[in-house]
C-alpha cells in the first residue's frame, strides 16, 4: 500500500535540481530575498524642476521691495509696496524669459555652450557699442514695476506647484536597480515591469549645459537592454546622474547570491 500520510501545512517543499540547476534541495527560504539586496531608486524630474531660479529669484525681490521700497496711494485709498529701481522687474522677466526658453528648447553638447556665448557676446557687443540706449529710447515707458504682492503671490504659488510635482507626483513612477535585475514600479497601481540587466547597455546623452547647471546635474540616461525582448528605455533628467551611473554600474555587476551573502555578513 502506498504511503498516503499526509503532508504538513508549515513543510515547505524543497526545490529539486529541475527547478534551481546545480542546487539540488535549496528550499525556498534559502533564495535570495530582494528586498535584503541593495538597491538604487531613480526617479525622472519634470521640466517644472528647472524652474526654481523663477521663484526663488520672486522671492528675492520681494525682500527688497518690502525693505527699500515705498508707499504709493492708489485712487480708491489702497497703499501698495513698489520698488522705485524699474530695474528689479525687468530683472524679474528676463529670468522668467530665460527660464521659459531654456526649458523648452535643448541645445545639447557644444551647442548650449555655443548658444550661451553667442548671446554673451551679444550683450557686451551692444553695451560697447553703446546700442542698449538707443534700443530702450525707441520704447520711452519701457518702465516695469511689479509691488511686493505680486512678487509674493506669484512666487508662492509657483513653489506650491514645483513642490507637488517634486515630492510627490515625481515618485510615483521610478527605477529600481538591484543586482541583476531593472524594474520599472508605479506606486498607484501597483503595477511594474521587470528586466534582466545582464548585457545591458547605459547611454548617457550629451548634457545640455544650461539644465546640468540649474539641474543639479541633471542628465538624460538611456538604457538598452538585451536578450528576447530589447527595448530603449529613456529616462529623462535624472539627477546627480554621473553618480547613478556609477552605483549602477556596480550594482550591475554584483550577482544576487553575492549581494546577499555581503548583508548577510
Amino acid at each position: 500500500m502506498d504511503d498516503a500520510s499526509p503532508r504538513r501545512l508549515d513543510e515547505e517543499p524543497a526545490v529539486t535540481g529541475e527547478g534551481r540547476g546545480d542546487q539540488p534541495g535549496l528550499l525556498p527560504s534559502d533564495l535570495p530575498d530582494p528586498y535584503n539586496l541593495p538597491e538604487l531608486r531613480i526617479y525622472s524630474r519634470s521640466s517644472i524642476f528647472f524652474w526654481w531660479p523663477v521663484w526663488l529669484t520672486g522671492y528675492i525681490l520681494a525682500a527688497i521691495t518690502y525693505f527699500w521700497g515705498e508707499r504709493l496711494p492708489l485712487s480708491n485709498g489702497t497703499k501698495i509696496l513698489v520698488h522705485p529701481d524699474t530695474g528689479l522687474g525687468i530683472t524679474f522677466i528676463v529670468v522668467l524669459g530665460l527660464i521659459m526658453m531654456f526649458t523648452n528648447v535643448r541645445l545639447r553638447g557644444i551647442y548650449s555652450v555655443v548658444g550661451l556665448l553667442v548671446v554673451a557676446f551679444v550683450t557686451v557687443l551692444f553695451a560697447w557699442l553703446g546700442w542698449w540706449n538707443s534700443i530702450l529710447h525707441i520704447i520711452p515707458q519701457l518702465t516695469v514695476y511689479m509691488n511686493f504682492g505680486f512678487y509674493i503671490t506669484f512666487s508662492t504659488l509657483l513653489l506650491v506647484i514645483w513642490a507637488l510635482r517634486f515630492f510627490i507626483f515625481d515618485r510615483l513612477v521610478f527605477w529600481r536597480v538591484r543586482p541583476g535585475q531593472l524594474t520599472e514600479e508605479h506606486m498607484i497601481g501597483g503595477g511594474e515591469q521587470s528586466y534582466d540587466t545582464r548585457g545591458m547597455l547605459f547611454e548617457q546623452r550629451a548634457n545640455d549645459f544650461f539644465r546640468h547647471t540649474v539641474g543639479l546635474g541633471s542628465a538624460d540616461l538611456l538604457l538598452i537592454t538585451t536578450g528576447a525582448r530589447k527595448e530603449e528605455i529613456d529616462i529623462p533628467n535624472v539627477l546627480f546622474a554621473n553618480r547613478k551611473i556609477r552605483t549602477m554600474q556596480r550594482l550591475i555587476a554584483i550577482k544576487p547570491e553575492e549581494a546577499l551573502a555581503k548583508t548577510q555578513a
